[in-house]
């Protein structure tokens, strides 16, 4: 910054306020400041003055975010393969999910990005939700998954996943649910809703086309996930890509990419919120 002149010194020290001094009254650098009367001085007038705090986009709003499996499944096969009931028959509790050939596996891949999803849409103003804490741990199973986003009350909930199909297999879909004559059926329409908000935004925001080997335009509809049938919440799956294909293989182990990934799914999300 140029150093002023000695004259100008001299009749700010005089007079700082006119020649934007750092004291408690503000003004911008440069600027003149405005002479301050005693009404504007006491502390009842100036809290009357202050402006609200700006609204953020997703005030209010409950979102819970689910990372597909967990880091140490894989070392607890009897807890992870036990059987529970998701309405249209029973599965295992959990997996383990599928990792790319290098070796970068499913559960890392959607605890990163949920990480990054929550700081996103926190930042919006949305209360987040997560149905694991960290990535070594076990489960909770699936039926657990659904429940918490239930008792959350959720204005919105996502599992976060990504495909281990044939490698010559590629793009992204998303799965939402069917009517079973259960919990879920109040909220299908909703959740459909949910699931081309956020398809939209991730074809926006990624660049990665729709599934060449699943679904429809990238939209699956499913009875048999226990996450799904279970929620009484909107909610949906996303499977980012194929791990096996190794154009998305190393596009999901760039962590640049799994911002942007966060980002898209934030942005579908706050769109079916705002809708």
């Amino acid at each position: 910054m140029r150093a002023l002149p000695a004259s100008v010194l001299a009749v700010c020290g005089l007079i700082a306020s006119a020649c934007g001094g750092t004291g408690s009254g503000g003004a911008a650098a440069g600027q003149a400041a405005p002479a301050t009367t005693a009404a504007q001085a006491s502390p009842s007038s100036a809290t009357a003055k202050q402006a609200p705090p700006e609204a953020k986009p997703l005030d209010g709003k409950v979102i819970v975010i689910d990372p597909g499996h967990n880091g140490a499944n894989y070392r607890h096969p009897a807890e992870i393969n036990r059987k529970v009931n998701v309405l249209t028959q029973w599965k295992a509790c959990d997996t383990t999910g599928t990792s790319t050939n290098s070796g970068y596996s499913e559960a890392a891949f959607t605890w990163d990005v949920s990480q990054r999803m929550t700081k996103i849409l926190e930042r919006r103003g949305a209360e987040v939700k997560l149905t694991r804490t960290s990535n070594d741990g076990v489960g909770p199973c699936i039926t657990q998954r659904a429940a918490i986003g239930n008792k959350a009350k959720a204005d919105a909930a996502i599992s976060v996943h990504a495909d281990g199909a044939a490698p010559s297999g590629h793009g992204f879909h998303v799965i939402m649910p069917k009517k079973i004559n259960g919990p879920v059926d109040k909220v299908v329409g909703a959740s459909s809703k949910l699931g081309i908000s956020v398809r939209d935004a991730f074809r926006k925001g990624t660049g990665l086309p729709y599934s060449t080997y699943i679904g429809r335009n990238a939209l699956d509809y499913r009875s048999d996930l226990g996450g799904l049938n279970l929620s009484t919440v909107p909610k949906i799956f996303v499977e980012c890509g194929n791990m096996r294909n190794a154009g998305e293989a190393a596009k999901f182990q760039d962590p640049k990419f799994r911002q942007k990934i966060a980002l898209a799914l934030a942005n579908g999300l706050q769109h079916y919120l705002e809708a």
